[in-house]
């Protein structure tokens, strides 16, 4: 990295619930972001200063394309082999942290601190506030009454989602 310029972050699932917050924190903190996710969610990235890379075949090259000085961290909030692709892309384990992949995260010593770090009361409460202040978006994908939980669930499960989805007791 040159002295002065800006650390270059890569988030998978870069639009989903914990993403999109994980991008645009990134970006408020002077990063570089790039963030993988569908065609679908391209838009909403760019609006938020973020570059977009389509996940799937080829990724590894549509990063290193878009990241030609180098990739400086990995935020993982999907799993299924987004740790194991930083460290193919050079990315030191250190600067590697995942919210899912723990098994992955161990074998290369990469960070699983994301999780436990962003749910304290404290961390909460200070994103509650940045987002009431309009600081941060938060998309809803949907809301779904409590007795239809089930189908939220199945709405979760297609991981395409822009955001959160939101039950209401």
């Amino acid at each position: 990295m040159t002295v002065g310029s800006p650390v270059r972050i890569v988030v998978s699932a870069a639009a989903g619930g914990v993403g999109c917050l994980a991008v645009q924190l990134a970006r408020r903190a002077g990063a570089r972001v790039v963030g993988i996710a569908g065609d679908a969610h391209h838009e909403w990235l760019r609006d938020h200063g973020v570059v977009p890379v389509a996940y799937g075949d080829g990724l590894a090259e549509r990063l290193r394309e878009e990241a030609a000085e180098g990739i400086d961290g990995l935020v993982d909030t999907f799993g299924g082999g987004y740790v194991d692709l930083a460290v193919e892309l050079g990315v030191k384990a250190e600067r590697i942290d995942t919210i899912i992949d723990y098994e992955a995260a161990q074998r290369h010593g990469a960070k699983m601190e994301a999780s436990a770090a962003g749910s304290s009361a404290e961390v909460l409460a200070e994103l509650a506030g940045t987002i009431a202040r309009g600081e941060l978006e938060l998309p809803i994908a949907a809301v779904y009454p409590m007795e239809r939980v089930r189908e939220a669930y199945e709405e979760l499960e297609k991981r395409h989602t822009l955001g959160k989805i939101v039950l209401v007791p």
